[in-house]
């Protein structure tokens, strides 16, 4: 599937850039081998008008409303959206709390998504409008939940649901089901919007370059922890992603402790000189002819190996708080010189971290 993907995004992304020009005589139905389409528009008018009837609002008011509503220019979700608050003031009351950001954002799904009592358009349709507009608060998880409920067959549509679930399994960095979305998406949804398709494609390249529990993998768990809480989550998941971080930098520094100990342990001697002496050739002690020196950057391109002392970390931490801005930036270089800049970030987190928890004991 991966390469079908990597082709399919690939042509998306060169599309959108405007590498390639499709033919203005070419029949869309021609150019597509996908089997999903969005809802024609007179169609999902008409299943929109009989739902506005079956729920009781056939007064002149909201008739008239209801025209002016599919009369606009909007976008065809947000029409239904429009028709679902004008027949239902529960729907009205729950997106405007789900896009409300000053409003503490929802941890369950509601009940009126599951309720069977409910028709299966607005069920299905209600449950794609309210995940996307949790997904534009960053509300990942509770997002993904209520797109869970809705098929991507049963919403007026599809390319919005499968956008919005690709998103958010993107940034919840579940990979597999980010790029299941992203295939249907660009494979499968016959007229899906270019904007949609160029971010698919830039998820799934991104994706390309994952690797598991690498500087990327706690980059981007940090990201979710501070998303958590900017939402106030501080509770127990997010408490556990912090751990899962701090574990696993522990264990790449012991790591790099070991690879510095083996290095060491096999340059002694180095087999050539049991005595211990000067080989030919050799330059005397404490000088240095080195051809490519280490250079002393602050934006840490230097070609040094990248190791990280624990001690001098913890020595650093222990401190940290009590140091001048200078200071802090030349305790970073020192503590990562020869590491890629954007991995600055993580350990100075983690030096925080470390501090932090000295001072809890």
């Amino acid at each position: 599937m991966h390469w079908r993907i990597a082709t399919l995004a690939l042509a998306a992304a060169l599309l959108v850039s405007g590498a390639v020009l499709a033919d203005k005589e070419t029949k869309k139905e021609d150019a597509s081998f996908g089997a999903l389409r969005g809802v024609d528009a007179a169609d999902a008018q008409k299943q929109a008008e009989a739902w506005l009837k079956a729920a009781g609002k056939t007064d002149a008011a909201s008739v008239a409303e209801a025209k002016k509503i599919w009369g606009s220019d909007r976008t065809l979700l947000d029409k239904v959206a429009a028709t679902l608050v004008l027949g239902d003031p529960q729907v009205a009351k729950l997106l405007t709390e789900a896009r409300n950001s000053d409003a503490p954002a929802p941890t369950e799904t509601p009940a009126i998504l599951k309720d069977k009592t409910k028709s299966a358009f607005y069920r299905n349709n209600l449950a794609l409008i309210y995940g996307r507009a949790l997904a534009g608060r960053k509300v990942y998880e509770e997002a993904l939940e209520t797109l869970s409920l809705a098929k991507v067959d049963d919403v007026v549509d599809p390319a919005s649901y499968l956008f919005h679930r690709a998103v958010c399994e993107y940034e919840l960095m579940l990979k597999d089901k980010a790029d299941a979305s992203i295939d249907r998406l660009l494979v499968d949804v016959t007229d899906s919007p270019e904007r949609y398709r160029m971010v698919a494609a830039l998820m799934h390249f991104d994706m390309l370059t994952w690797q598991e529990k690498d500087l990327g993998w706690i980059a981007r768990k940090m990201d979710n922890i501070q998303r958590r809480l900017d939402l106030q989550r501080g509770g127990k998941n997010t408490q556990k992603m912090q751990k899962e971080v701090l574990v696993r930098l522990d264990e790449m520094i012991k790591e790099i402790e070991n690879q510095q100990k083996q290095q060491n342990s096999s340059g002694e001697n180095g087999g050539q000189c049991p005595g211990g002496g000067q080989q030919p050739g050799q330059d005397a002690p404490g000088t240095d002819k080195s051809s490519n020196p280490q250079r002393d950057t602050q934006g840490g391109t230097a070609n040094g190996t990248g190791q990280i002392d624990k001690k001098t970390a913890k020595e650093i931490a222990e401190v940290w708080g009590k140091l001048q801005e200078k200071e802090r930036a030349q305790a970073i270089r020192d503590l990562t010189r020869g590491m890629p800049a954007k991995d600055r970030a993580v350990i100075e987190a983690y030096l925080r971290e470390l501090q932090k928890r000295s001072n809890n004991k």
